[in-house]
């Protein structure tokens, strides 16, 4: 299996990093998709959501966290991944990211017993110990469920860490264990239509299964040395439910897929349970059981994560009152949650929700009413950061201006995860502070959502955007190799000019925003840059712009000294 030098002999910090965000971005990738994939035990189809939530929301947690957030602090393996299985505990939601918390979890806690021993120092994890932590995942998932069902995710895990410890029996490397789980977890998941009678007659294979091979499929990658960021669109297409189906050989009943079929529990109740003890905690994972079904209780030391689906909601808040002190407390009506997928409702004034990358230009955007995230350089904005925005704007109508392509991703999750309780949201592709300003220009409080969308839509579209910028390290880029200290001129995401003054840079980006016309500049100045420098770059306007419109606004955004658009 070795000959290939770009494959990791060990798992270090930095690696299994990258296969965190890697992982988080295969979720983001194919949230939607899992979704509809998702019909047990209940067809609420939120589990490609729910997975994406908990990492994403996981991994900001643990970035602050770990020790690796102190840069006074040498980042570990073994603290880095004790800090994300907390934050998974702590932001696991519903069934599927109760269970992914159980597996992050098992996979720490070998982790920090060979660190403990040291087999995992400095070096990182080699294939041996991978087995073990890809075994122990499996049995803490099995022993977080109180009435294990295969065809599930647990079959999967389960496959995938008899093929590793099948793989170290040969004496096979870090690389050679990692193919081979993520090889049995395929074949697994492609098993779990035949294994329950729901997935059969809904022709698909297990949703949280399915999100285990991506987990399985970033390892893979990382160990081979790949870019994480690399899309990999035909490993993606090997991974939908026909193309699996078909590699079992499967014949499902055919058929739609009926939601009374399901029967079971109206509720989803979810809890963390604080002040308890394990013989309180057993209790009450007896008594949950006897309320419902689909009980979830994990967790240890200080605080418990509970999910259970029941009939009686206050029975089982009780049941944990009894127990220590539950606290955020959601109750999930699942009858309310498909409608809410399914109707739309006009009640309350459309609010907006923007993404601002500083406090300045976070004013602006409240000046216009808008609700606002803040962001930026060490501040990303998660999908449950939006979620709790979105839910506290005070309407039913929510538009969120993202002003950013990376939270794009983070935005339609938490779009999702809102319709839950029956809030409509719509994301206004905007990429740019630039574009989120323009939008917000034309947002009309009492026009109807639809007409706020495609008026704000349409205004974004019409804002070419560019940037200023100083770079960090040697790199290729579209307009040549650019070394620490250049100024870069971005236009539409893409570098064009690289330069060594910040104005002169900054006046070739306007020249080309501009050289299909326009009637409003607008420029904004970050911590780097200042109104003096702004001032500068928009009196460079080429001839013939004289009934330009500028606008200067002091954004106090990092990284960029200035961000451009022309309307």
């Amino acid at each position: 299996m070795g000959g290939d030098s770009s494959r990791l002999e060990r798992l270090d910090s930095g690696a299994a990093r990258r296969w965190a965000m890697a992982t988080r971005a295969a979720f983001a990738t194919h949230r939607a998709e899992i979704d509809e994939l998702n019909v047990f035990p209940v067809p609420d189809r939120d589990t490609g959501t729910n997975l994406y939530m908990t990492l994403d929301s996981a991994l900001e947690a643990a970035r602050q966290a770990s020790p690796g957030a102190d840069p006074g602090a040498e980042p570990t393996l073994a603290g880095d991944a004790a800090a994300l299985a907390r934050a998974c505990l702590l932001a696991a939601r519903g069934n599927s990211g109760v269970i992914l918390s159980q597996l992050v979890r098992g996979m720490s806690e070998v982790i920090g017993e060979a660190a403990a021993g040291g087999f995992a120092g400095v070096g990182g994890i080699d294939g041996p110990t991978l087995a073990l932590a890809v075994r122990r995942a499996s049995d803490r998932a099995y022993a977080s469920v109180t009435r294990p069902v295969e065809g599930t995710i647990l079959s999967v895990a389960a496959a995938a860490a008899t093929a590793a410890e099948l793989a170290v029996a040969k004496g096979s490397d870090l690389y050679a264990v990692a193919h081979a789980s993520l090889a049995a977890a395929k074949v697994a998941l492609a098993g779990t239509t035949a294994q329950l009678p729901s997935l059969a007659r809904a022709g698909v294979v297990d949703a949280g299964g399915m999100g285990y091979v991506l987990v399985l499929e970033a390892l893979e990658r990382v160990v081979a040395g790949e870019l994480a960021a690399d899309p990999r669109p035909a490993r993606a297409a090997r991974l939908h439910p026909a193309a699996l189906r078909d590699a079992a050989h499967v014949d499902p009943a055919g058929g739609d897929w009926d939601q009374s079929d399901a029967g079971g529990p109206a509720y989803e109740v979810m809890y963390l349970l604080s002040d308890s003890v394990e013989e309180a905690v057993s209790r009450l994972r007896v008594r949950l059981d006897q309320l419902g079904d689909s009980v979830l209780v994990v967790g240890g030391d200080d605080i418990w994560n509970v999910h259970v689906h029941v009939d009686d909601v206050g029975a089982a808040i009780e049941a944990g009152i009894e127990a220590g002190r539950p606290h955020r407390i959601a109750v999930t009506h699942f009858g309310d949650q498909e409608r809410a997928r399914t109707t739309q409702s006009a009640l309350g004034a459309v609010a907006v929700v923007a993404c601002a990358p500083g406090e300045g230009l976070a004013d602006v955007f409240r000046a216009a009413g808008a609700m606002v995230v803040l962001h930026g350089p060490g501040l990303r904005v998660s999908a449950g950061q939006l979620l709790d925005a979105i839910r506290s704007a005070g309407s039913r109508w929510v538009l969120v201006l993202p002003n950013d392509t990376d939270t794009q991703v983070a935005a339609e999750a938490a779009a999702s995860a809102a319709a839950e309780s029956g809030l409509e949201v719509h994301i206004v592709p905007s990429g740019s502070a630039v574009q989120g300003i323009a939008a917000l220009a034309v947002f009309e409080p009492t026009a109807s959502a639809q007409a706020n969308m495609e008026a704000m839509s349409s205004a974004a579209a019409a804002t070419r955007h560019g940037a200023i910028t100083v770079a960090s390290r040697e790199a290729q880029t579209s307009a040549g190799d650019c070394h620490p200290g250049d100024v870069l001129g971005v236009l539409d995401g893409e570098v064009v000019v690289i330069g060594q003054d910040l104005a002169v840079v900054g006046a070739e980006v306007v020249a080309r925003l501009l050289a299909d016309g326009g009637e409003r500049l607008t420029v904004i100045s970050g911590t780097d840059g200042g109104p003096v420098l702004a001032a500068a770059v928009a009196a460079s306007a080429p001839a013939g712009h004289h009934d330009l419109e500028v606008t200067i606004i002091e954004g106090g955004q990092g990284t960029y000294p200035l961000l451009l658009g022309v309307e």
